[in-house]
C-alpha cells in the first residue's frame, strides 16, 4: 500500500484543493427556496471542510426552523400546478437535468471530492450513477399506470388511479451527496410531487449544485427547495410536525431513522427509510477466487468503504479462508491512499475525525480479541482523516467488528465450515440491506440467496446498485424501495373508484 498524500508534502493537498476551487467557478452556497437563492433567516452559516486537509472550503447558509417552514410553504404553493402538468412535461425537465449533469460531470465530481474526500474516480462514478436517476425517472414519469377490472361479484367496476402523495421531505447523507439526492428527487418529480430537501451538514455543496441544475432544467419555482442546516433535529422536526408534509424519505443511520419514524407517526407521514447495513460477503470453497477477489474489491473498497452496501464481513469457507484473506490483502496493498483530487489516488480520507476514530477503535478491539492484522491497522500521521486499507484474519464470530457497520476500508475475515453455518453467520445481524455470495454451484447460490435475510443479493457480483432496480433492505435496514418502477410508487397514493356502466 502506498500511503501517499499526493507527493507526501503538506503543500500538495493545499495546492490541489486551491486549483479545484478555482476550476469550479462560483459555488452555490445559499439556500434555494421558492425559486430564489437566499441566506438563512438569522444570517448564520455552516463551515464545509475538506476531509483531506481539514481546511474550510466554503460557508453555506444554515437553515432555521423559519426557513424549514418557508420551504414547505413554497412546495405547497407549487404542488397543484406541478401535479397537473402533463407527465411528458415533467419527464422532459428530468431529461434536461440528466443532460446538464452529464455535461458538467467532471466539475460535479471534483465538488464531491472537495467536501466528501472520496477518490476522484469514485466521485466520477457517483456522478454518472446520480445522473442516471434523472434519466431513468424521466422515462418512468410517463408510466404512472392504473388498473380497471370488474368486481368479482359483477356488481361494479374497480378503477385504481395513482396520484402524487404531496409534499415530500427528503433527507440525505454525506457518503453519496449526489446520488442519494437524485435517487429521491427523480421519482418524486416524476410522480408529480414537490420536495423540500436537507442535505448532510458535511456535504451541502453538491446538493446546492444539483438544485442549480434543476433550476436551469426548467423545474418551476417552489417545486424543489434545498436548504442545509446543522440544526437537524429541529429543522426536520418542523417538517414532520407540519401536516402539509405527507412523505419522508430518509437515508442515514438506523438510530436516526428510528427517531424520525417516531416523529413521523404523529401526523401518520408515509416513510421510506434506507438505513444501516452490515453486508456479509460469503465465499464458498468452490468459488472462482479470482472473481471473488475482484468482487470483494468492489464491494469493500467502492467509496473507500463508506457505503451502506459495503461488504462489512467476509464469511469464507475454511479451506480457502486464509488464502482468500492473503489475496485480498495483496490486492488492497496495491491501493494508493491520498487526497482524492490527486491523480492515481484510489482511497481518500474518511469524512471526518469521528468516522476515522470509530474505524480505528473497531480494528483495535478486534485485534485485542485475537484477530491478526494482514494489512494496515495503524492510523497514519499528518493532516486529514485518513485510514489505511486493512485486512483482519481469524476474526471470532462474536467480535464487535462483525456487528457494527464499519464504514471504512477494513475487511474482517471469519471462517465457516458448512452452508448452514454460513447462512447463520450472514443472518446474525439486525440489518438486512445487501448480501454477496460467491460459488460456482448455481443451485447452491440461488438456495443461499433465498435464505439470506436481505433486500438485495449480489450472486457472483460485487455491485448491485442500479437505477433500474429496486434498492432497499429488510429488518433494521429500512422500509420501501428506491430505484426501479417501485421507486416512483413510493411517491404515489393509490385511489380506488367504484363505479358501474
Amino acid at each position: 500500500m502506498t500511503a501517499d498524500r499526493g507527493t507526501g508534502s503538506e503543500g500538495t493537498g493545499r495546492d490541489v484543493h486551491a486549483a479545484a476551487l478555482a476550476g469550479l467557478g462560483e459555488l452555490a452556497t445559499r439556500m434555494f427556496v421558492a425559486g430564489r437563492w437566499r441566506g438563512s433567516s438569522d444570517g448564520s452559516e455552516i463551515e464545509v471542510g475538506d476531509p483531506a486537509t481539514g481546511e474550510v472550503v466554503a460557508r453555506v447558509a444554515n437553515g432555521t426552523v423559519t426557513d424549514a417552514t418557508a420551504a414547505v410553504d413554497a412546495a405547497v404553493a407549487a404542488l397543484p400546478g406541478f401535479a397537473a402538468l402533463a407527465p411528458r412535461t415533467r419527464a422532459e425537465m428530468l431529461r434536461r437535468a440528466f443532460e446538464l449533469m452529464t455535461r458538467r460531470a467532471e466539475d460535479l465530481a471534483r465538488l464531491v471530492v472537495l467536501e466528501n474526500g472520496k477518490a476522484l474516480k469514485d466521485a466520477r462514478g457517483e456522478v454518472a450513477y446520480a445522473a442516471e436517476f434523472f434519466r431513468w425517472f424521466s422515462e418512468e414519469a410517463v408510466r404512472n399506470t392504473g388498473e380497471v377490472m370488474t368486481a368479482p361479484a359483477g356488481a361494479n367496476r374497480i378503477l385504481v388511479v395513482r396520484q402524487p402523495i404531496g409534499v415530500a421531505a427528503l433527507v440525505t447523507p454525506w457518503n453519496f451527496p449526489a446520488a442519494m439526492l437524485t435517487r429521491k428527487i427523480g421519482p418524486a418529480l416524476a410522480a408529480g410531487c414537490t420536495v423540500v430537501c436537507k442535505p448532510a451538514t458535511e456535504t451541502p455543496l453538491t446538493a446546492l449544485a444539483i438544485a442549480r441544475i434543476l433550476e436551469e432544467a426548467g423545474v418551476p419555482a417552489g417545486v424543489v427547495n434545498v436548504a442545509a442546516s446543522n440544526r437537524s433535529s429541529a429543522f426536520v422536526g418542523a417538517w414532520l410536525a407540519d401536516p402539509r408534509v405527507r412523505k419522508l424519505s430518509f437515508t442515514g443511520s438506523t438510530e436516526v431513522g428510528r427517531v424520525l419514524l417516531a416523529a413521523a407517526s404523529h401526523n401518520v407521514v408515509s416513510c421510506s427509510m434506507e438505513l444501516g447495513g452490515n453486508a456479509p460477503f460469503v465465499v464458498f470453497a468452490d468459488a472462482d477466487l479470482d472473481a471473488a477477489i475482484d468482487g470483494a474489491m468492489v464491494a469493500k473498497m467502492r467509496n473507500g468503504g463508506e457505503a451502506c452496501t459495503a461488504a462489512n464481513r467476509f464469511v469464507v469457507e475454511r479451506p480457502v479462508a486464509r488464502v482468500f484473506a492473503d489475496r485480498l490483502a495483496a490486492a488492497m496493498a496495491d491501493l494508493r491512499v491520498g487526497p482524492g483530487l490527486v491523480d492515481g489516488v484510489d482511497v481518500g480520507p474518511l469524512v471526518n475525525e469521528k468516522s476515522r476514530d470509530k474505524v480505528a477503535d473497531l480494528v483495535g478491539a478486534a485485534v485485542a480479541a485475537g484477530a491478526s492484522t494482514l494489512l494496515g491497522g495503524v492510523v497514519p500521521g499528518g493532516r486529514g482523516w485518513f485510514y489505511p486499507p486493512t485486512v483482519l484474519a481469524g476474526v471470532e464470530p462474536g467480535s464487535p467488528i462483525l456487528r457494527d457497520e464499519i464504514f471504512g476500508p477494513v475487511a474482517p475475515v471469519v471462517a465457516f465450515d458448512t452452508e448452514a453455518e454460513a447462512v447463520a453467520l450472514a443472518n446474525d445481524t439486525e440489518y438486512g440491506l445487501v448480501s454477496y455470495v460467491y460459488t460456482e454451484d448455481l443451485s447452491r447460490g440461488l438456495r443461499v440467496a433465498e435464505a439470506l435475510e436481505a433486500g438485495m443479493v449480489g450472486l457472483n457480483r460485487g455491485l448491485v446498485s442500479d437505477p433500474a432496480a429496486p434498492f432497499g433492505g429488510t429488518k433494521q435496514s429500512g422500509l420501501g424501495r428506491e430505484g426501479g418502477h417501485e421507486g416512483m410508487l413510493e411517491y404515489l397514493e393509490a385511489k380506488y373508484i367504484a363505479t358501474s356502466w
